[in-house]
């Protein structure tokens, strides 16, 4: 699969920053058109239950403000999926969610949810909604995105991300061939694989690296940069880092 690997950009936490104060300024819309104006493949945003960055009427603005396609991140709750059939999004990555938890943490058990995500996987893909499964590399989540009919997966990079900043070389290595061979299969069986959480520019080229990945999407970190050098120049230094990798 090779060739150039898509940089979907995360722009939730210009929106945590916004609420923060109350108001409309750091606007995500102006992230986004940021994003668009330096070469970024599309714009991922999560609507939580709590409504803690994106608003509901953040998603509209954002589809207007850019042709970027939106991949909206979403429980697998008749409120998101009712959500996601109104505004249509290019694609929706149905992601685990806790209202305690500061950021998502670990894949979703798509195994242990068949049921509750078979009628809401259809919905989505009878409105010509991309579906996408957020799950850990192994191959009971796999199967289970492959008997769901889910075109796409993205594999949480979590622990890797966690193992590279500890300096566990054994688990880095270890993580990195879970997230390598589950790439490959899932490619073999017709699902494009996708991959994202806590990547820097310290730790994506080992990943990026990974030929059948085909879209990255990162948010927290760039946001975290963009303080220091701005939104533009963040992402393209990420888009950079990528490249060399390929």
């Amino acid at each position: 699969m090779s060739g150039r690997l898509r940089l979907g950009v995360n722009i939730d936490h210009v929106a945590t920053i916004r609420n923060a104060r109350g108001g409309d300024h750091p606007d995500p819309v102006r992230a986004a058109e940021i994003v668009a104006a330096v070469g970024g493949d599309g714009i991922t945003a999560h609507l939580r239950e709590d409504r803690r960055h994106i608003r509901d009427e953040d998603l509209a603005r954002i589809q207007t403000a850019t042709d970027l396609p939106l991949n909206l991140e979403m429980a697998a709750t008749e409120e998101m999926l009712a959500i996601a059939l109104r505004h249509k999004p290019h694609a929706a990555c149905i992601v685990p969610e806790k209202r305690e938890e500061r950021t998502t943490e670990g894949g979703l058990d798509a195994a242990g949810l068949h049921n509750t995500l078979v009628p809401i996987i259809d919905r989505l893909k009878e409105a010509g909604i991309r579906v996408s499964l957020f799950i850990e590399a192994n191959e009971r989540q796999l199967d289970a995105a492959l008997r769901l009919g889910a075109p796409v997966v993205e594999f949480h990079t979590g622990g890797y991300a966690h193992a590279f900043l500890d300096g566990d070389r054994e688990r880095v290595a270890s993580e990195l061939k879970g997230i390598a061979d589950l790439s490959a299969l899932a490619a073999k069986n017709g699902i494009e694989p996708h991959a994202g959480h806590g990547l820097t520019y310290e730790n994506v080229q080992p990943i990026a690296a990974i030929p059948q990945l085909a879209e990255l999407n990162i948010g927290h970190y760039l946001v975290g940069e963009a303080v220091f050098v701005g939104l533009e120049q963040a992402v393209r230094q990420m888009r950079e880092i990528m490249d060399e990798a390929r």
